[in-house]
């Protein structure tokens, strides 16, 4: 059979290798004929520095040796050395003595005196202090009312008017308004737009009411400002309630008394009254 040469084709990536490891074989080659040449000039230098030293050494060898053919001088006869004194002993030093340790006073005893009065120093310091935590607070629930109430009296207060305005009639609407809001109370700052009154105769009018007793005031922080809700505690009274009431028209009207026990008129007991209030209720209700 006849051998038939087949060319394998190469692809690149193979090719691409096969190039890069002849380079680095050249590489290496190179390398290596460097390091024997460096080699080689490292020795021709060491020879030449060998041969250098072997001149020099010789005359010097010949003329130790004419220095060494004269006759030497007589020996000087040797020193005899004096014996040392005997070394002084090392001093020994003597322990030192331990330091004494600090005294600690103890702490005296206090007399009964001394007890009490420290004690009652201690009260004072706590004192003013809550006074002062008592004062820092109240200065910063602060409000217009506060002055106001330190710098009018009482008797100021109850009497206080406001020019062309009947006190009675603006009294009546105050207390109507404030009692639609219930146990809720309104704040007396949205009373006095509907009102339209200024804050100082608001404040002054509320105190007055207070006064009175027909409302209490709850102070409270409203947008990180301490201010007041008005709350009802006694209503006015509206005519309106008193319509077809029977007691104005009762013939025993004199002899109603709660104390009286039945028979007798009492509104404790009295049917009238019962019917009255009914219509009322039905009539609140349709």
């Amino acid at each position: 059979m006849k051998n038939e040469l087949v060319k394998k084709e190469i692809d690149p990536e193979t090719a691409n290798q096969i190039k890069k490891e002849l380079a680095e074989l050249r590489v290496q080659l190179e390398n290596q004929k460097k390091s024997k040449k460096k080699a080689a000039k490292s020795k021709e230098e060491k020879s030449k520095k060998k041969a250098a030293k072997s001149k020099e050494e010789k005359p010097k060898k010949k003329a130790a040796k004419s220095k060494e053919e004269k006759p030497k001088k007589k020996a000087a006869k040797p020193k005899v050395e004096k014996p040392k004194k005997k070394a002084a002993k090392p001093k020994v030093e003597k322990p030192k003595k331990k330091a004494a340790k600090p005294k600690v006073e103890k702490p005296k005893k206090l007399t009964k005196a001394e007890i009490a009065q420290a004690k009652k120093d201690a009260k004072a310091a706590k004192e003013k202090e809550e006074a002062e935590a008592k004062a820092a607070k109240e200065a910063a629930e602060r409000t217009p009312e506060d002055d106001l109430e330190e710098e009018f009296s009482d008797e100021q207060i109850r009497n206080f008017q406001i020019e062309k305005m009947d006190m009675d009639k603006l009294t009546n609407k105050v207390c109507e308004i404030i009692a639609e809001f219930e146990d809720n109370g309104v704040l007396q700052s949205e009373l006095w737009k509907k009102l339209k009154l200024n804050t100082k105769d608001g404040s002054r009018l509320a105190l007055r009411l207070e006064r009175r007793g027909l409302i209490s005031r709850e102070k409270l922080l409203q947008k990180g400002r301490w201010t007041y809700k008005l709350i009802i505690e006694q209503a006015p009274i509206k005519l309106e309630s008193l319509v077809n009431s029977p007691c104005l028209t009762c013939p025993v009207e004199q002899k109603c008394d709660f104390e009286n026990a039945y028979p007798e008129p009492s509104p404790l007991h009295c049917q009238l009254i019962e019917d009255w209030v009914a219509v009322d209720l039905s009539k609140k209700k349709k």
